[in-house]
């Protein structure tokens, strides 16, 4: 079990925290701020107990390697650098914590990521007080854990606290390379209650135990080759996986033979899904909403034209498959409700598209039946976790977790990522 922020003693101390600020955002306008609110509940508990807070976090990308390859320009990287400039989160920031604290909360923004303006910005915090660093990615070496920016950075605090669940699945220099350098030096690391929360939460569907099963997994987006790893591991821990999404026409052709016509399809990975459906735990979909001439660029828009096919038999020409049926609809909530246990992570379509949204809300609508009836259900974050949100569902689960890669690699590696294994046990 690791350390807790809780563990820690912090009166009058520097606490670096590696937080999850990787917002949507256009401008300084942000779309949704959930990750800012769901790290107030750490922050809060530091400068209750009298420490000075300094918050890092990435957003956005930053194209170093390709300026590298000369695939990109100096002027777009300072276009990329302009455009996630991390000072917008410096007032829904303030907003939340002066509201968990119930004071006026002093929150400053530095605009280095490193030198002797960060240093003077850090020294001169008070306790109670927070200093927001610029962006970490305007470092090259934040996602190389180059040991310099890690060690420069390692030396502001006192201790450290990893929160940012999104990117613990990264050897970074602000997730991996600091807790590491404070280690040696003798200084204790931690994790926050949003890590905690989701080790606890998705650590149960990694180990279940006899009496939580029947384990179930439902699995969709758009490639098989994304979630090979994963998908090796979930045949070991499930008793069964519902495929929906792209990636279910991979599936389709490899097993029935059938001619999938737009749909997207993996050809490269036909045998590994047949190989993957012969263990007997996969369950693939049984009729199929069709769409065609479907806008990628806007995929709200309306399609050409919809149908629905029965049974798994040849797509007609110009068609592909955007959403699971109905009668499958019956059959996945079926199987969901005899589960104990569930992992949820990929859509069964596009559901962003008001026609192909039936599939996915009838996972959500049996996932929030099962856990009524006392069944642990996890949303492993990305594209499952927007659209529980979007349907109003999201309160109807058991976890649902901030990192989409994050939560599947975790499963993958049993529960080991290298922001979590860093930080030191109790």
């Amino acid at each position: 079990m690791k350390k807790v922020v809780t563990d820690l003693k912090v009166n009058g101390l520097t606490v670096l925290v590696r937080v999850d600020f990787n917002v949507p955002h256009k401008g300084e306008v942000i779309s949704d701020d959930n990750r800012i609110h769901a790290a107030i509940p750490t922050i809060a508990e530091l400068l209750k107990n009298n420490a000075k807070v300094v918050l890092c976090s990435h957003l956005g990308k930053v194209a170093w390697k390709k300026l590298k390859k000369g695939e990109a320009t100096k002027e777009d990287i300072e276009k990329q650098m302009k455009k996630n400039d991390l000072s917008i989160v410096i007032n829904p920031l303030k907003g939340y914590l002066d509201e968990a604290l119930g004071k006026d909360v002093k929150v400053s923004f530095c605009k280095a990521t490193r030198g002797e303006e960060l240093k003077a910005a850090v020294a001169a915090l008070n306790p109670g007080d927070v200093l927001v660093m610029q962006n970490t990615r305007y470092e090259a070496g934040e996602e190389k854990n180059d040991p310099e920016l890690a060690a420069e950075w390692a030396s502001l605090a006192d201790a450290f606290v990893m929160d940012a669940f999104g990117s613990a699945h990264r050897a970074h220099a602000s997730t991996f390379g600091v807790p590491e350098a404070l280690k040696k030096a003798g200084k204790e690391t931690a994790v926050g209650f949003l890590m905690e929360k989701e080790i606890k939460g998705l650590g149960r569907c990694v180990t279940p135990k006899e009496d939580e099963r029947p384990y179930i997994a439902i699995l969709g987006g758009s490639k098989v080759s994304s979630k090979i790893e994963v998908i090796d591991s979930l045949l070991k821990k499930c008793d069964k996986i519902l495929i929906g999404g792209g990636m279910s026409y991979t599936f389709k052709k490899a097993v029935y033979g059938i001619d999938v016509a737009a749909s997207l399809c993996e050809e490269d990975q036909l045998e590994y899904a047949k190989k993957c459906f012969e263990t007997g735990k996969i369950v693939l979909s049984i009729d199929t909403v069709l769409a065609k001439g479907l806008n990628f660029d806007d995929l709200s828009a309306k399609a050409e034209d919809l149908k629905e096919l029965d049974g798994n038999v040849n797509f007609p020409a110009g068609y592909e498959g955007a959403d699971i049926g109905p009668k499958t609809r019956d059959l996945y909530a079926s199987i969901i409700a005899s589960a104990k246990t569930i992992f949820w992570n990929g859509p069964m379509g596009v559901f962003e598209n008001p026609d192909l949204q039936a599939g996915t809300k009838a996972v959500c609508e049996a996932c929030a039946k099962a856990t009524k009836n006392g069944a642990f259900t996890v949303i492993g974050g990305g594209d499952s976790a927007a659209a529980a949100k979007q349907f109003g569902y999201t309160a109807d689960f058991s976890h649902v977790s901030t990192g989409g890669g994050a939560s599947l690699e975790l499963i993958q590696f049993n529960g080991s990522l290298p922001g979590i294994d860093v930080i030191e046990d109790k």
